[in-house]
């Protein structure tokens, strides 16, 4: 039935400045601005995609960050957990280590929760599937 996610999407009440956030974050700037309200990013070894909605769209907001927290796959947690906050995300979940997973979350600048996480398997999964060599480089120009 669940066969992997599609798209991630997080809200904000000004999507101008979420996406320059975002793009300053992942390097890229949106592959898709073709609806109001919508910018969406292709990122990471199988081009996932990552939606920025305007929150006019969303569910109505809450005190603070709820909902389910999506761990994006980092091979530094430390430095990148330092990187995001130094572009202005706060510390929601300290670095927590499970073996040999580890994991960390921030609150964006626009109340999402962002997840990372060193996850060996997803390096083992990569290596196996090796995207690089299914043409998936050529979709990221």
């Amino acid at each position: 039935m669940l066969r992997g996610f599609a798209t991630v999407n997080y809200f904000a009440a000004d999507l101008d400045a979420a996406t320059t956030w975002y793009t300053e974050l992942l390097g890229v700037p949106p592959y898709y601005d073709q609806v109001p309200g919508y910018r969406e990013f292709r990122i990471g070894d199988y081009q996932d995609e990552l939606g920025l909605v305007d929150a006019a769209y969303g569910p109505a907001p809450t005190e603070k960050p709820a909902g389910q927290v999506i761990f994006w796959h980092v091979d530094d947690l430390d430095g990148s957990l330092e990187r995001l906050l130094s572009l202005g995300a706060t510390l929601n979940q300290p670095r927590i280590d499970y073996g040999d997973f580890s994991t960390a979350s921030v609150i964006d600048p626009f109340g999402n929760v962002l997840g990372i996480m060193y996850n060996p398997h997803y390096a083992e999964i990569l290596e196996l599937v090796r995207p690089d060599q299914a043409g998936l480089d050529a979709l990221k120009n």
